[in-house]
């Protein structure tokens, strides 16, 4: 909540005091609090419950292809019930089985996800020191209100956003909720104008930390009122939309629903006409059927198989440390044409790090990055060593923060760019063990007024010296010398220009620029020790610092570049940082100055914005609505957007994309909630083996789909034209003999049989194939492209009706009354032999399917499940063929070898002629 009426950027700090009616040195009373609190609330993110299980499970069900398979099973129930209600619904009870399967899949592989503003609640759970009756009391964050004052030190957590009235060398680090990789000074100082949150200096936020320095701030928001809060109700109001590949299965599911129910009705007419039925019996017999065949037509198995396919999929992506939360995301990553990444600490290693020293002597450069001391310090000059040496002394000591080793992991409290110091001089041989023998007298802080900081010393020969580090500018104002080639050379106006020139080649090359300057004649008392002792100093030189690109993320994004895919960095650093780091890792070429900035975004409107992002692939001084912004411009583009991210300003953004991918170390648990995938390891390269593992997902979603949906249709047509044939033919005498009135090629058992029994297994072990052919090595998927598309549907037809000319074939072949040969069987036997041979023929099939262009012998052993599968579904098919209780139950009957062998050759011209046109493609293609 906020009373405030008096903008608290813009407006003065007495103003914003009287406008909340609180005196800035005694506080709000507490009785004044109580009542604010008791009226406007806790501070405290308002969160929403958890999702109950039921409304999980309908979540589950809310698929169009579930509803379909629930609407067959109810048919099919329906057409038991008709029958006279005998026996077991075995249609129904396995159709009701495999979805119930799928749902517990789903919800377990899920049930993980937590909200994400309840996550950014109990992340910003803090304890403030506040002014309350005149006295300083330390509070639970949540029982701020607006109008307390806020006393920040050093180590502390901001627990609400306030306005400062007092700051005295205050920086705090806002990287979480700017991007901002370094610690903003902070100043009370009035700013006028459209502020953006990262320069907002006279603020301070909720759930920042304080690096440095001391300060007193009015709180002008608490809870939802405060920059979280809104990312919070950005976070809240942000809706997920699904994945392309659920928008697939379900645009094929509601196709399916039609084509069922138009193919139920004609072979149901087309029995009725070629076949006359003599009783009810004979017309429940048709209605089953009907139900049998829309059963075959939809694929029951394929939920199940997709969810089984994706959750191992996921599996073997947490084996490279990228752990999917939600399955259908494991295939949205290798479809994604876009990777949106922040900078600091995905792209870059989030520690400040020293790569150059200038001194008037030359240059030298430091090795190795972030806060491990590792590296070497090289010059070609021994003079601008021994002047790098004595530069990273003085920076190191005049110095206030801490460097640790925790676990083998380093770690720093306070400023980074000091903590760069001490890194630095780690990689300086005898420099670590010189400073600890050096004492600190007395000092004069960092200020944003003043720029620098000084520090007296005594080391351990007893000499005292002044040490001093500062913005360059500001430092060479007070030195009147400068060490050249270790001699001290009077600083004129011409060297101080050559020294400012020096400098702002740093800056150009995106660095962060440090001076440092010493003292070591004419030292006052610990006593006496003030800013006017920062006198009379002599420059040694200055230092570029930056936060490094990682190393393995350059070749990522190489690789990411080479399947077709754009990387886009948003980020809330500074333009030429961002550019400079862009061009490190080859996010943009040397020639693209093209950046992109917060107040740019905010002028653009849809459209031109829209076109922007077709090009521009920086942006930097982003605020959160920004990024949702970008990523909503570009998915107006069709393209299909993976967001990266660490702080909490990423979570909308994360949660808006296709796929939001979270930081497993340094995210936030606000990001990782967010987020649809989360980075175990950090490593932007874990995005590119993570979108590899999707691309190979989906490839083998693709190839059981080709699968399952060609052996349905062979089903399909082989009932279809089988019926047409036997009324062609006339089997009158083979259908008395067999006890029945109607001839049917298959039983509405021996269709389920195929279809959950011997199909199921194949097509799932198609689905974990190993990957065929380099799947980086093509441009990403279009949103608009089709899972199911011609050239598979040509593919799954023309297999179809390779099963159906086979199935007929044996079917003439045996039958009595054949129209190209004479059979004895009976009807029985007949029905048999055809059952094995399209069971035979979908086994063969499972082979095309690995490959719509690649011949079904490339890699045909690398695959041994596969294997296994086919082997498990002949022994099956042996089983229900010749073991007298499973012939009962599913009405065949036993085959000789002359049977079996037909069956087996036959059946086999469905992998040949697919053979057959996949060389003549590749030739024709040639």
């Amino acid at each position: 909540m906020t009373e405030t009426q008096v903008d608290p950027i813009a407006g003065r700090t007495d103003e914003i005091a009287a406008s909340l009616h609180v005196d800035v040195e005694q506080g709000l009373t507490q009785q004044e609090a109580a009542r604010r609190l008791e009226t406007y609330g806790a501070n405290e993110l308002a969160g929403k419950p958890p999702v109950p299980l039921w409304r999980r499970i309908v979540e589950q069900l809310n698929d169009a292809l579930v509803i379909l398979l629930l609407a067959a099973a109810a048919v099919s129930m329906a057409a038991w019930a008709l029958e006279g209600a005998q026996g077991i619904p075995v249609e129904a009870l396995v159709v009701v089985a495999v979805v119930i399967f799928n749902v517990v899949i789903g919800i377990f592989e899920e049930s993980k996800a937590a909200d994400a503003v309840a996550a950014l609640a109990e992340m910003t759970q803090a304890q403030s020191v506040v002014l309350r009756d005149g006295q300083n009391k330390l509070i639970h964050a949540a029982d701020l209100v607006s109008g307390d004052v806020l006393i920040l030190g050093e180590g502390d957590q901001v627990g609400a956003d306030a306005r400062l009235f007092k700051a005295s060398s205050l920086r705090v680090a806002e990287a979480a909720l700017t991007g901002e990789s370094t610690p903003v000074t902070k100043s009370p100082e009035p700013l006028s104008g459209n502020v953006a949150i990262g320069d907002r200096t006279n603020m301070v936020f909720r759930g920042t930390a304080v690096t440095g320095g001391a300060g007193r701030a009015i709180v002008t928001g608490t809870g939802m009122s405060t920059e979280i809060g809104n990312i919070a109700t950005m976070l809240d109001q942000t809706e997920e939309e699904d994945t392309p590949l659920q928008r697939e299965i379900d645009g094929v599911s509601k196709l399916l629903g039609r084509v069922v129910i138009a193919i139920a009705l004609i072979i149901m007419i087309t029995i009725a006409i070629v076949q006359t039925p003599e009783s009810a019996s004979d017309w429940v017999t048709i209605l089953l059927l009907g139900v049998s065949l829309a059963v075959a037509a939809v694929p029951e198995g394929l939920p199940a198989i997709l969810s089984v396919v994706l959750a191992l999929g996921v599996r073997r992506m947490a084996e490279r440390n990228a752990v999917v939360k939600k399955l259908n995301s494991a295939e949205t990553l290798g479809s994604a044409s876009v990777i949106c990444t922040d900078k600091t600490g995905t792209l870059t290693q989030n520690e400040m790090t020293i790569k150059e020293i200038v001194t008037s002597s030359g240059r030298a450069t430091l090795s190795g990055v972030g806060y491990a001391p590792e590296g070497e310090l090289e010059s070609s000059s021994l003079a601008v060593v021994e002047e790098s040496r004595a530069l990273l002394e003085a920076g190191a000591l005049a110095n206030d923060a801490q460097l640790n080793n925790r676990d083998g992991r380093w770690e720093i409290t306070g400023d980074p760019t000091d903590a760069a110091f001490l890194t630095a001089v780690g990689k300086a041989p005898g420099l670590a063990e010189q400073i600890t023998k050096t004492e600190r007298l007395a000092d004069v802080p960092f200020s944003s007024e003043r720029k620098m900081m000084s520090t007296l010393h005594r080391n351990a020969e007893g000499d005292v010296m002044i040490l001093a580090k500062g913005a360059p500018d500001v430092l060479l104002e007070h030195c009147s010398e400068v060490l050249v080639d270790g001699q001290h050379v009077r600083l004129d106006e011409d060297r101080k220009a050559g020294l400012l020139s020096q400098v702002e080649e740093l800056t150009a090359k995106a660095y962060r620029t440090l001076g440092v300057a010493v003292r070591a004649s004419d030292i006052p008392a610990p006593e006496d020790y003030d800013e006017s002792c920062e006198r009379d100093l002599v420059y040694i030189g200055v230092v570029g610092i930056i936060d490094p690109p990682r190393a393995e993320a350059a070749v990522a994004i190489e690789e990411a570049h080479r399947a077709g895919i754009r990387v886009v960095m948003i980020t809330g650093d500074h333009p030429e940082t961002a550019r400079r780091i862009a061009r490190d890792l080859g996010i943009v070429s040397d020639e693209d100055d093209s950046v992109m900035v917060g107040h740019e975004i905010e002028e653009a409107s849809e459209d031109q914005l829209q076109e922007l992002a077709r090009d521009i692939s920086v942006y930097a001084r982003v605020a959160p609505e920004h990024k949702l912004r970008i990523v909503d411009a570009l998915q107006a583009e069709g393209q299909v957007v993976a967001m990266t991210g660490d702080g909490v300003n990423d979570a909308p953004a994360l949660k808006s994309a296709d796929i939001g991918i979270a930081m497993g170390i340094t995210g936030t648990e606000v990001t990782k909630d967010a987020a649809k995938m989360v980075l175990g390891d950090d490593n932007f390269a874990t995005i590119v083996a993570a979108v590899r593992e999707g691309r190979v997902i989906f490839d083998n979603i693709k190839k059981f789909l080709r699968y399952l949906l060609a052996s349905n249709m062979g089903e399909v047509l082989t009932m279809f034209f089988g019926v047409v044939l036997m009324g062609v033919i006339g089997l009158t005498e083979a259908a008395d003999a067999a006890g029945v009135h109607l001839a049917l090629p298959l039983l509405a058992t021996q269709i389920l049989w195929i279809n959950l029994v011997t199909d199921t297994g194949p097509a799932l072990a198609v689905g974990v194939d190993p990957e065929i052919g380099d799947v980086m090595g093509n441009s990403p998927r279009s949103s608009k492209d089709k899972v199911i598309d011609g050239a598979m549907w040509r593919t799954i037809m023309t297999t179809g009706f390779t099963m159906a000319f086979v199935c007929l074939l044996t079917m003439d072949l045996w039958l009595p009354a054949g129209l190209i040969s004479g059979g004895t069987d009976d009807l029985t036997t007949v029905r048999t032999a055809v059952f094995t041979t399209l069971v035979f023929c979908n086994l063969f099939s499972v082979l095309n399917a690995r490959s719509a262009t690649l011949s079904a012998f490339n890699g045909i052993g690398s695959n041994k499940l596969l294997w296994g599968a086919i082997l498990l579904g002949v022994v099956l098919q042996v089983a229900v063929v010749e073991i007298p209780f499973l012939q009962e139950a599913f009405g065949t009957a036993s085959l000789d070898l002359a049977h079996w062998g037909v069956a087996l050759g036959l059946s086999s011209l469905v992998l040949w002629v697919e053979e057959g046109r996949k060389l003549l493609s590749s030739r024709t293609t040639r």
